[in-house]
């Protein structure tokens, strides 16, 4: 099947008559057990095991991840109630005192916050690179080094990073490759395919899509994600409800399309922005003056909808645009139907989430000035859209 075919098809049950063609919604937590198929523990939990516990998996929740597989080309798939317990999980599961840790110097504040206070408060060696530097990432590499971790593009800036080159390195190493493809979309990119080891996904942003349920999810080999399984998911317990499951597949169905008008509207939106006199810099992967446009053209089958953008006098233009704008909403998160803009000061994600000094915090600034618009763009009309941003950006 082709991608827009399996985003509704993968993994569905066989067709009989009488049979719903929506995907059940199981919202049971206990299933029925045959004494000779499945133990109390979940060390005895094999892949074929029928449903058991919700915790351990569902029907519901199966069917998102053989779909999620799919679209990503991946084995299996596991789905988690958020997008950090999926990035927590891998690495808590992944990384054991003494081992080492590279983690992109920019990626979602979440993650970033996660690795340096927590791994770090149980023995985890952490160190922070610009991943967008192979060169950098290469020095950073040490004998303990056991699993590289890179959000492209990254939050919230939107650079980018070399997976095929990165996956390479990292192997030649003796390490792993976990790749945050959030903002790209399997529609984008399958990280799998340029070599990568692992996938994660924050299901809450574009897979569902409609910002109203929270779920993440990893992508890998059938061996290691059923390991991952028994370990991060059994264990940490962070498992995702079966109705939060069921209206991400529901969202899942249409992600195609919408990537491809996200797309649209996003280049729109750039292309205004771009012309406009209070903006210095604008960011979108599509657009030729992005630095690493070569790059996205290889890596990227669609280059998203999230744009960010540099002003002077960000801040009094953050207030401006929160106070004026009636179409776009000032509000976090993205991926959703609706267009999202939010200004993130660079000395505040400095100082706090990322903790860059020196060189490392230069280049931030150097690439972001003295703060980021990050807009998710969404699936208004781009002529509604571009005409609230021109009365909100006035004088």
């Amino acid at each position: 099947m082709r991608t827009a075919t399996q985003a509704i098809h993968a993994a569905a049950p066989a067709r009989q008559p009488g049979a719903p063609l929506t995907p059940s919604l199981v919202a049971a937590t206990s299933f029925h057990a045959d004494p000779d198929a499945i133990g109390f523990s979940a060390t005895e939990l094999g892949e074929e095991a029928p449903p058991f516990y919700t915790r351990w998996g569902s029907p519901t929740i199966s069917l998102l991840e053989q779909r999620l597989a799919a679209l990503e080309g991946g084995e299996a798939a596991l789905a988690f109630a958020s997008g950090m317990a999926a990035a927590t999980g891998l690495m808590l599961h992944r990384l054991s005192p003494g081992d080492h840790l590279l983690v992109s110097d920019v990626c979602y504040a979440g993650v970033a916050e996660f690795a340096r206070d927590t791994l770090a408060r149980y023995g985890v060696g952490v160190t922070a690179v610009n991943f967008s530097d192979i060169s950098a990432v290469a020095a950073a590499i040490r004998p303990q080094t056991k699993l590289l971790h890179v959000e492209t593009p990254a939050n919230p800036i939107l650079r980018l990073s070399d997976i095929a080159a990165l996956a390479e390195l990292a192997h030649r190493h003796g390490a792993e490759l976990s790749v945050d493809s959030t903002m790209a979309t399997p529609i984008a990119t399958r990280p799998l395919a340029l070599g990568a080891d692992w996938v994660i996904h924050s299901l809450t942003k574009y897979i569902c899509g409609h910002g109203d349920a929270l779920g993440g999810a990893v992508i890998g080999r059938a061996g290691a994600i059923g390991a991952l399984r028994k370990e991060a998911l059994i264990h940490y317990g962070a498992a995702i409800s079966p109705f939060a499951a069921w209206l991400i597949l529901r969202g899942l169905e249409t992600l195609p399309a919408r990537m491809a008008l996200h797309e649209s509207n996003a280049r729109a939106v750039a292309q205004y922005l771009e012309g406009h006199p209070r903006i210095s810099r604008v960011y979108w992967p599509g657009l030729e003056s992005h630095p690493q446009h070569e790059l996205a053209r290889r890596q990227m089958r669609n280059f998203s909808g999230m744009v960010s953008f540099v002003a002077e006098d960000d801040k009094a233009l953050a207030r401006q645009l929160a106070a004026r704008m009636k179409v776009v909403s000032y509000a976090v998160s993205l991926g959703k139907t609706q267009s999202l803009l939010f200004h993130i000061p660079a000395e505040d994600i400095l100082r706090s989430s990322f903790q860059l000094e020196g060189a490392q915090a230069e280049a931030y600034r150097a690439w972001t000035g003295s703060g980021t618009f990050r807009f998710s763009v969404g699936l208004e009309d781009p002529a509604d859209l571009i005409a609230d941003l021109e009365q909100a950006l006035a004088g």
